[in-house]
């Protein structure tokens, strides 16, 4: 598509009537000027003078009030950026709002005066693709160096351009630099990673402190950035990609992060998986979810009391079981690569009834760990003192910071897409949504630790349907092409629950057997830039406890 005329009414644009267009169509008036049929969403375009206006009508007015991904890219004749939009209520109810602008000048408005997510996803589509947002409040590169010459993501990006990265010295943001002057400052700035068992990876974390109470806190990105997206790009469809997403997470949800790009390429090229392989995902996925808790519950016990404890090593020695389970099913213990377009690789382990009762005997065991937790942890009075009433986020906070999981969850927000979008064998179980009112580090807890025995639900009720399947019946893996090619201009954004939050993928198709565009909407990534907002105000040490409630992942964060 080329960029659209101003004068060109929605109207007189072909499109699918339903009732959501229509009802955009009254809401935002001439303010669209062109309609896009995506697979998932329609595709509303939109001048880029119009963007925080038309934003804040759909969050207020429409009730979008979830901004759950920005994808930006280059074309040959313009600059695109998309904001998906969805619905905490309700996530099936999508729509895209794209923002064309031409090749000379790729500005448009910023949406962060209306999203608060927007400020990390707007300066992501800036450093690498090279686009300009108007009365963006920190325009700056978050993924590269401040040196870095050119956008990586851009069509004209000369590769073989030597880069130059000074060290330069940190100085502190909130107070002028008073020596050799004989005043004192009353601030301190501190460097938190990013090599810190603290940071749960490699994040530097930017703090000034006041005394031991956090007055400024900024994450700094990038330390790890594997080109993630472009590696995914240049893989096809049918084989290439499926290994990359494992990686992402290495808390051992990998098998979430491939269902995530499964369900998004199934959906693009019109794949019809089996029941019974639905079934073989979703307990695999749960155990997934189980190893990314474990390690959570864990490893937080040593962020807040500060040695290896007991909860560590209980966890620790309870996800050994998982991985075996993975492995026996698997073949790896971290990097699965299980997932197929269609299905998945293989049936479950011979002798089946075997695996099954190791299966079992493991989930029996689950709610009486989670009383020994309760014991260690929740009624633990340091425990308590350390997470009660810090890191607050308040609900509305969440939203607009687009945080998704245990994150948004524990702020109050009942929003999980295995049940509010639902896919695979999810729908037909019995399980609940696990959420928390208190908004704080220890309310974030609380639901990583009881999703474990949702977890354990699930698994267990998939195990008795995978037992009594017809042998006849068990189908792992539809029948898909060898060579995937999906059309051209086709366009698409999905997601799953995955252990952090909501995963998404967005692709753009082009006629061949690989991606012309792929997003990966990691939900550390907002979740990660809620960060000042729960840490400013609170004393440094809460900032560490702030910093493993969040569970965050760098490799999802950066990509």
């Amino acid at each position: 598509m080329s960029l659209p005329n101003p004068e060109q009414s929605p109207q007189a644009i072909e499109h699918s009537p339903n009732s959501l267009y229509d009802e955009i169509v009254a809401l935002l008036g001439d303010r669209v000027i062109a309609h896009e049929e995506h697979l998932n969403a329609d595709g509303f375009v939109i001048r880029p003078d119009t963007v925080r206006d038309v934003l804040q009508d759909l969050k207020t007015e429409a009730g979008f009030d979830h901004l759950s991904c920005i994808t930006a890219q280059e074309y040959p004749d313009r600059y695109e950026t998309i904001y998906h939009l969805k619905s905490y209520a309700d996530p099936t109810r999508e729509l895209s709002i794209v923002v064309p602008t031409p090749t000379g000048k790729p500005k448009s408005q910023s949406a962060e005066p209306v999203f608060r997510t927007a400020e990390w996803h707007e300066r992501e589509a800036y450093d690498l693709v090279g686009i300009s947002y108007d009365d963006h409040p920190d325009l700056r590169r978050i993924l590269l160096p401040e040196t870095w010459h050119g956008h990586p993501l851009s069509q004209n990006y000369d590769q073989d351009r030597p880069q130059i990265v000074p060290l330069e010295e940190h100085a502190n943001p909130l107070d002028e630099d008073h020596r050799g002057s004989g005043a004192e400052s009353d601030t301190m700035f501190l460097n938190i990673g990013p090599h810190h068992p603290s940071t749960h990876g490699v994040l530097h974390v930017k703090t000034v402190l006041d005394g031991e109470v956090v007055v400024d806190v900024e994450p700094d990105i990038g330390y790890i950035h594997r080109c993630e997206e472009q590696m995914c790009q240049q893989g096809t469809y049918r084989h290439q990609i499926m290994p990359y997403p494992d990686r992402w997470d290495w808390s051992g949800a990998g098998l979430l992060n491939e269902w995530a790009y499964a369900r998004t390429a199934e959906t693009l090229a019109d794949i019809d998986v089996p029941e019974y392989a639905k079934i073989i995902r979703t307990m695999s996925a749960e155990l997934s979810r189980m190893l990314s808790h474990y390690l959570a519950v864990g490893t937080y016990a040593l962020d807040v009391i500060g040695e290896f404890t007991a909860a560590f090593m209980y966890a620790i020695k309870d996800r050994e079981r998982v991985q075996s389970l993975l492995e026996d099913l698997t073949g790896q213990r971290l990097m699965f690569n299980y997932f197929r377009l269609g299905g998945v690789a293989w049936d479950l382990p011979e002798p089946r009834a075997e695996f099954l009762e190791a299966v079992r005997e493991f989930v029996a065991t689950v709610p009486e760990r989670i009383d020994e937790y309760q014991d260690l942890l929740i009624n633990n009075e340091v425990f308590q003192l350390r997470t009660i009433d810090t890191g607050v986020l308040d609900p509305e906070a969440a939203k607009s910071y687009g945080c998704t999981g245990p994150v948004v969850r524990g702020s109050g927000v009942d929003y999980d897409l295995r049940r509010d979008d639902p896919y695979g064998y999810y729908e037909e179980l019995d399980w609940e949504v696990v959420t928390q009112d208190g908004c704080d580090n220890f309310a974030r807890l609380l639901v990583r630790l009881y999703e474990l025995a949702e977890s354990a639900k699930i698994i267990d009720q998939c195990a008795d349907l995978l037992e009594e399947w017809p042998a006849a019946d068990r189908t792992v893996q539809a029948n898909v092409p060898r060579t995937l090619k999906p059309g051209p201009d086709v366009e698409i954004y999905n997601a799953v629950e995955a252990a952090k939050g909501e995963l998404g993928i967005y692709i753009r198709a082009d006629g061949t057997d690989t991606p012309a565009r792929f997003k990966i909407r990691g939900p550390s990534f907002s979740n990660l830039s809620a960060l000042p907002e729960m840490a400013e105000g609170e004393f440094v040490a809460d900032l560490v406890a702030t910093i493993g409630s969040l569970d965050t992942i760098m490799g999802e964060v950066d990509r």
